[in-house]
């Protein structure tokens, strides 16, 4: 993975109102939920809830889907999980033993 998309996607989560964003969709699993429903839920305006989504949505950590009149947020797990093995792939890699990495070199 590419170190800038690594960058934005960790500065997405950096943000206290996306990090609640992508929590609340991580537990809602292949259920997803609504714009309005995440709105209600953690009390951000519309306007500002749209800003938080895009930046979610640009990086790849949230996909949106029409069904009917609503559109629906998921999180994206595996672009999360990809990010986090690109780091681990790093670990120890200049060292000539990995005793501090444990497993993960």
């Amino acid at each position: 993975m590419k170190p800038d998309h690594v960058t934005r996607t960790l500065a997405e989560l950096g943000n206290e109102t996306r990090l609640a964003i992508f929590r609340l969709l991580l537990k809602s699993g292949k259920d997803g939920v609504t714009i309005g429903e995440i709105g209600k839920r953690l009390e951000v305006p519309p306007s500002t809830l749209g800003f938080h989504l895009r930046g979610l949505v640009e990086v790849g950590l949230v996909t949106q889907q029409r069904q009917g009149r609503s559109v629906f947020c998921f999180a994206e797990l595996e672009m999360l999980t990809s990010v986090l093995h690109s780091l681990e792939d790093e670990c120890c890699a200049d060292q000539q033993s990995n005793e501090l990495c444990g497993d993960a070199a």
